[in-house]
């Protein structure tokens, strides 16, 4: 059974209750991990308080933190396979996206301990005669971070790597369906010798352990990634001692395909942008925008596309699409389906479970495009989070940014166009926090992310993804002291 890491050390939840995590290709038990609740988030917060404002970690040169930060890289690549199939067996995503995802960990890590020893402040000029003045960043203290279950491993090192090189400590509630990576890189952390009570991992629901680590006044930053209602909740609780947030809340993202676009490529990656992980990713081109003068043409060529996708075990290297995470959401997604039709959109393909009897333990949904959408319907306004498109029709450029902005998210978007002139004047005008041009869902740990509007607050990778676990400092030093004489 998995168990919790406090201070140092694996115990089994206080309660003693347990949760067994389900494999959604199956529904097979994988294997039980213990339940956390308020009583551990204490624990651990009180934990990381300590190793922070006690011991030497946040003092330790950037130099030797960097260290640390390196040798989990090599431990996420010595592991690499097992990692992946981990991944593949808690998330039902087929196993060559797991092995993408595990270069892509190890290249966060390597990435923040090679900036995080670069930085030693900046000299600013000052006013005042004999004088210096400048600028240095100092870690935040003890950090809250609450990771999804699409991507329970990529995600938690988004959050882990810039922490650690930035000299804080932390707790990390990873999501209670997906946990079994996370629990595996904080037994890499123990082997790299990460001092007792710098990570600290306390596994059980949002509603307990996240809440805990929202509300209590000893946590100084909450980092999450979610949901826009639990994201306002977190706003909230966090509010009680005004904690730094980082919140990065999903979106419901454009996909404008212009009819100068290369036609193949654009239907290419017009799948591409949705149906990896069963289109469970918060930044899915889920929002097809076609130019009229193409639509009919582009619907049928993707609608034929969309329909050969081989569904299956993320095991089997001929598996396109996994399941998706549970029972409940594949009723989520269903229902959503069934509220575009409702409104008037029109199933093309999919729209239902697969007939396929070697798929019905599975947690399938088909793959599904819905057309004759308009930009009022609820399924263009809200994120589905499954393996679902919707395509919309625009007549000239001018259009295809209105609707585009025409979101309460601003997470991503994309543009597919042979006129580059074109493609940059949609830029400037996207209100989104990533913009592709003729391709889709990129990144790379050098690159911030991070959204507009209510997809968030903050950023995540890049430097900027280093300054959100710094506090900035200005040191003033008069070098030729004397008495003022005011008073």
């Amino acid at each position: 059974m998995k168990k919790i890491f406090i201070n140092g050390e694996w115990t089994e939840a206080k309660s003693k209750e347990t949760r067994e995590i389900i494999n959604p290709y199956n529904q097979e038990v994988i294997e039980p991990v213990t339940e956390g609740n308020e009583q551990d988030a204490k624990l651990a917060i009180a934990a990381a308080r300590d190793a922070f404002d006690n011991k030497e970690w946040a003092a330790l040169p950037a130099a030797k933190r960097s260290k640390f930060v390196h040798d989990i890289a090599n431990l996420i690549e010595r592991d690499h396979a097992q990692l992946a199939e981990l991944e593949s067996l808690d998330t039902g995503k087929t196993v060559e996206e797991s092995r993408g995802d595990m270069d892509d960990i190890a290249g966060v890590f390597r990435y923040f301990a090679e900036i995080a020893d670069k930085d030693g402040g900046d000299i600013i000029d000052s006013p005042i005669p004999h004088s210096t003045s400048r600028v240095v960043h100092e870690p935040v203290g003890v950090c809250g971070q609450i990771t999804p279950w699409n991507y329970p491993l990529l995600q938690a090192s988004w959050k882990l790597a810039p922490a650690l090189a930035a000299g804080n400590t932390l707790v990390m509630k990873p999501s209670e369906m997906t946990p079994l990576t996370s629990v595996k890189i904080f037994e890499l952390m123990e082997e790299a010798g990460i001092p007792a009570g710098v990570v600290n991992l306390v596994l059980g629901a949002g509603n307990t352990v996240g809440a805990e680590l929202a509300a209590n006044d000893n946590v100084d930053l909450i980092s999450f990634t979610g949901g826009i209602e639990t994201g306002k909740k977190i706003m909230q609780a966090a509010s009680s001692n005004v904690k730094k947030l980082a919140l990065e809340l999903g979106g419901k993202n454009p996909n404008i395909i212009f009819a100068d676009a290369d036609f193949e490529t654009a239907v290419d990656q017009a799948m591409n942008a949705v149906f990896f992980h069963a289109g469970q990713i918060c930044s899915a081109g889920t929002r097809l925008m076609v130019e009229q003068s193409i639509h009919d043409d582009f619907v049928h060529a993707l609608v034929e596309r969309v329909s050969n996708i081989k569904l299956g075990s993320g095991f089997d290297p001929s598996t396109q699409m996994g399941p998706l995470i549970s029972a409940e959401h594949v009723n989520k997604v269903s229902h959503y389906v069934e509220t575009g039709k409702r409104e008037g959109a029109t199933i093309a393909v999919g729209g239902g479970r697969p007939e396929d009897p070697h798929l019905q333990n599975g947690f399938f949904y088909l793959p599904t495009v819905l057309t004759n959408c308009t930009t009022d319907m609820h399924v263009v306004q809200e994120e589905g989070f499954g393996p679902v498109i919707t395509v919309e029709k625009f007549r000239d450029e001018e259009e295809a940014i209105f609707l585009a902005n025409d979101s309460i998210y601003g997470l991503s978007g994309g543009v597919f166009t042979n006129n580059i002139a074109k493609a940059e004047r949609c830029v400037r005008k996207m209100r989104m926090g990533t913009v592709w041009i003729n391709d889709v869902n990129l990144y790379f740990p050098h690159a911030p992310w991070g959204g507009y509007k209510q997809s968030g607050i903050g950023r995540e990778l890049g430097k900027t993804g280093l300054e959100e676990y710094q506090e900035t400092k200005h040191v003033f030093q008069n070098l030729k002291p004397e008495p003022v004489h005011w008073f």
